[in-house]
């Protein structure tokens, strides 16, 4: 397995939460991993990606221009690296910003997923990048998601522990959402 995947948006989505927490619970499989992160200079706002590789073996690069895995949670990001997806990779977007329109190729495995509605029905917009994620584990099988959830008690600051249940009931609603 080696697996090349793009995670981006606008700051303040999670964006970089997702690729790291992904990092992490690939290190936790026991896989190789590498995390590159991207942003303006804006805090909020701003565009924000990065880049996670998990792989069986040895990692070259911690840079892609084809990822096999875009995970687009607004429409510029989409637009941007789009085009870029290997044949037969998968891309996740957030429906609740992107119009499935823009969706123009058939050599791609795509799912779109309401997660900014979700993750307000849930009760915090701010888990829309977990559902998101959740989504992305059912449909890639990249780690477990036993392995997301330690990862995100690692990567969340401890003061931020109070909202881990919250974060894994986001994951579980994006991991029912395609594994439905």
């Amino acid at each position: 397995m080696h697996q090349e995947i793009v995670c981006a948006g606008f700051g303040g989505q999670g964006v970089l939460l997702i690729g790291q927490t992904l990092a992490y619970a690939g290190m936790l499989e026991g896989k190789e991993v590498s995390w590159y992160p991207a942003y303006g200079p804006e805090m909020r706002g701003g565009t924000a990606n990065c880049t996670t590789v998990i792989a069986e073996s040895q990692i070259g690069s911690p840079v892609t221009s084809a990822p096999t895995v875009l995970v687009a949670l607004n429409r510029p990001s989409l637009e941007k690296f789009y085009s870029g997806v290997v044949p037969d990779g998968f891309v996740v977007y957030n429906s609740s910003l992107i119009d499935s329109s823009v969706l123009t190729r058939s050599d791609l495995q795509t799912v779109g997923v309401d997660a900014n509605n979700i993750a307000s029905q849930i009760g915090n917009s701010r888990v829309a990048n977990m559902v998101m994620l959740g989504a992305v584990l059912a449909l890639t099988q990249l780690v477990s998601l036993e392995a997301v959830e330690q990862a995100l008690r690692m990567v969340l600051p401890s003061r931020r522990h109070n909202l881990l249940p919250l974060n894994y009931q986001a994951l579980q609603k994006g991991v029912e959402l395609v594994g439905a």
